[in-house]
């Protein structure tokens, strides 16, 4: 049954742009694309937000003096999210990766599939890798990934060498050379709706919230129950007349009520141009390891082109246990 709602309308004066943490969380294409030059950035201006959806648990909680502007800016600032990940530096954990290519006909052509064990010792970190089933040309002669969405998941999730001293302090980092590149990925994955410069036709589309971008979506907030948590959903989908324009195709939150902690997060996102094209879908779940949150579940599926490679079309999951 379809849910009723009503258009609440109203002005949010200061909307800077976000100078958070990642996006996929799109994974596979951004080695390639992060070599085209940059766009530059605009400042915001004061903005109107016009059409936000409320079911009906919303429409009352409004009455009731719920604050939707201080809520919109607890979106815009969430570091939840990227702490969570961040997290995963300091605790131990068995990983089971799952990573497949397929060709055009969706026929897989390689895969990787293991089980890996993260151990914490002393405050560092190392890796083992506990079980290995590959198949196809998965990997180089050298045993180098010859793909790029397996090189940007082990980019993220795997560790080669004992690392040390790390921490779940969220800030700003550095942007140039490759740090510059690995601030954009983090922007992509862990902080969707933000401005990015340096990715031509996306940099300044990503941004959500703020224009030209922003008055092209329309929004849609609920609370709802999920895994057992009351949680208010944020929704960002683009108008009707604007979706073959955008990238980001829907962005969907679960914000946990009592501590608006993030425990889920859905992005669709796709763009076309004479360059390069891709469409992707990601699915992360977060859980709670005693006080600490902590993603348990990624999946991912991305179709993506780029002049003069070939198409990677590819999926993965990654499931995190016995967090200690």
């Amino acid at each position: 049954m379809k849910q009723k709602g009503v258009h609440i309308f109203f002005a949010y004066k200061g909307i800077d742009s976000l100078k958070l943490q990642v996006q996929p969380s799109f994974l596979s294409i951004l080695l390639v694309l992060f070599s085209f030059a940059g766009k530059a950035q605009t400042d915001t201006t004061d903005k109107m937000y016009q059409g936000i959806i409320l079911d009906e648990v919303m429409i009352r909680a409004v009455q009731g003096g719920f604050d939707i502007p201080s809520f919109i800016d607890k979106v815009k600032k969430d570091t939840t999210f990227y702490k969570a990940f961040k997290t995963l530096h300091l605790l131990s954990y068995t990983l089971y990766n799952d990573i497949e290519i397929n060709d055009t006909n969706e026929e897989t052509k390689a895969s990787y599939n293991s089980i890996s064990k993260q151990e914490i010792n002393g405050g560092c970190r190392s890796m083992i890798t506990q079980q290995e089933k590959i198949r196809g040309n998965f990997f180089k002669r050298n045993h180098e990934f010859k793909y790029y969405t397996a090189k940007l998941y082990a980019h993220l999730f795997f560790t080669k060498d004992t690392i040390c001293g790390e921490h779940t302090i969220v800030g700003h980092t550095r942007s140039n050379g490759t740090t510059r590149y690995e601030e954009q990925l983090r922007t992509l994955i862990f902080n969707p709706g933000q401005r990015i410069s340096g990715i031509p036709g996306i940099g300044d589309n990503v941004a959500i919230f703020e224009e030209p971008t922003f008055s092209k979506y329309k929004f849609r907030l609920s609370r709802i129950q999920y895994n057992g948590d009351e949680c208010y959903v944020f929704k960002a989908m683009p108008k009707d007349e604007f979706k073959d324009d955008l990238v980001i195709n829907e962005l969907k939150t679960w914000f946990r009520v009592f501590d608006f902690a993030i425990v889920a997060r859905d992005y669709t996102l796709s763009f076309k141009t004479l360059l390069y094209d891709f469409d992707v879908v990601m699915h992360v779940k977060l859980k709670n390891i005693g006080t600490q949150l902590v993603p348990y579940e990624i999946n991912y599926k991305g179709n993506w082109h780029v002049f003069a490679k070939s198409r990677e079309i590819a999926s993965f999951t990654a499931i995190f246990t016995d967090f200690k």
